[in-house]
């Protein structure tokens, strides 16, 4: 009797630990992090390159998906931001609150970046941002929760303006200080910071500024702005701007017979060239555009070399979901680039050194982060700044690089260690816009 009770309590003692050790196992294969992912899939921003980011971040996200983290499963739930600033804010704190995700990713729109970040920082959850640039997301803020892998927005306005600086003479046959620029930009927190970018380019070049206007992207008619701009005659005009608005204004110029010798742009819809294509026709050719390079235009040779196989790999992932493009955007690398940093550099060393995905163990993490150039698959590196500086939580190490459109292709025109090839400046006699 004694010797089956032994054996029953024996057995019982073996079946409880077999139960606490399924348990255990689990708990450990549910280890994951949910990923709230916030992009403009409907909507104007949506053509003008948001949903080419968000196709780039969900390769990367979907690679991940299938190989896990350091043990953890990897879950993205997504959320449409409909081109509005609002919805944008109300998604991501849904998505953190009602969803549970550990931390927010994505962001295409600087108007949303904006609102969104001292949002998510109020509630003391994480933020990645892959696109937007605005420097106002970060100056003088003071955010421990919020990072940017992406160049800022005076970054681009500087860059264009030094571009043409240093061509003025070889290219225009004219002294900085004799050269017409205008500068033009829808009026929300993207295009005034990169126009005081812009402004800020041109004073330390000494260009003669002769129009400087902001607008609304909306705006159903630009022939005013353009009206304007026939009575500036600008030899540059430095624009950043949306879709449709690109093409409104373009199409409207082309109607009054508005004439200059370049047209600059800064990313946003201006990385997208089937968009471009599609309103201007032949019109697009010799079109700048200002954006961090394309992964499948950077100096491989440079690189790290783990990272040419996973450019292939977005590429090859790409041309499944949009089979046919002329130019594979910058839009679809700059998101797959950004969030591969996360995935492969700060969410490792959250999971290892810092003990897990919570808001610090991701902020440690991010603050720890020390790329190189060429560390990644846009060519710049990652170092971010930290806390007690003006733009805490910003790459100083991002830079963007101006393309120029020709033949259908993108080339990397400047700055000249990043060049492919030499600009065609001014727009060429005989060309819809040309002022020759």
């Amino acid at each position: 009797m004694r010797l089956r009770m032994a054996a029953r309590l024996v057995r019982g003692l073996l079946v409880a630990i077999a139960a606490t050790g399924l348990a255990v196992s689990a708990q450990a294969q549910e280890k994951k992090i949910k990923i709230g992912v916030v992009y403009d899939l409907t909507g104007p921003l949506a053509g003008g390159g948001s949903e080419l980011n968000y196709v780039g971040a969900k390769i990367i996200l979907d690679h991940f998906a299938r190989t896990g983290v350091e043990g953890y499963k990897i879950e993205a739930v997504y959320a449409d931001a409909q081109s509005k600033p609002d919805v944008a804010i109300n998604e991501s704190v849904r998505l953190l609150e009602q969803e549970k995700v550990d931390m927010v990713l994505g962001f295409f729109s600087s108007a949303q970046c904006v609102p969104v970040a001292a949002r998510v920082e109020q509630l003391k959850k994480f933020m990645w941002m892959t696109t937007c640039i605005s420097s106002a997301v970060f100056n003088e803020k003071g955010y421990k929760y919020v990072f940017r892998p992406q160049a800022s927005g005076d970054q681009f306005g500087m860059m264009t303006m030094d571009f043409i600086a240093q061509n003025a003479k070889a290219k225009f046959d004219k002294e900085p200080k004799d050269l017409r620029v205008a500068i033009i930009h829808e009026d929300g927190a993207y295009g005034v910071d990169v126009s005081r970018g812009n402004e800020a380019g041109a004073k330390k070049a000494g260009f003669n500024v002769v129009m400087k206007e902001g607008y609304s992207a909306t705006a159903p008619d630009l022939s005013a702005l353009v009206t304007k701009l026939k009575r500036a005659k600008p030899d540059v005009i430095f624009h950043t701007g949306y879709n449709p608005d690109i093409t409104l204004l373009l199409r409207q110029a082309r109607e009054q017979g508005l004439k200059f010798g370049a047209l600059m742009g800064h990313g946003a819809g201006y990385g997208v060239y089937e968009k471009l294509k599609e309103g201007m026709g032949a019109d697009a050719t010799y079109i700048f555009n200002t954006d961090p390079i394309s992964i499948w235009l950077a100096n491989q040779k440079t690189m790290d070399p783990k990272l040419p196989p996973v450019i292939k790999m977005v590429g090859e992932e790409f041309d499944k979901i949009r089979p046919g493009v002329a130019i594979r955007s910058a839009h679809v690398g700059i998101g797959a680039s950004n969030t591969y940093v996360f995935m492969s550099d700060v969410l490792p060393r959250a999971i290892k050194k810092y003990g897990g995905v919570d808001p610090d163990a991701l902020r440690k993490a991010a603050l720890d982060t020390d790329i190189p150039e060429g560390g990644t698959m846009l060519g710049f590196g990652v170092k971010f700044y930290g806390e007690g500086t003006p733009m805490a939580g910003q790459n100083e190490r991002s830079f963007p690089v101006v393309i120029q459109y020709l033949e259908d292709k993108s080339h990397v025109v400047w700055p000249k260690s990043q060049a492919q090839r030499e600009a065609v400046l001014p727009l060429p006699k005989g060309t819809t816009y040309s002022n020759q």
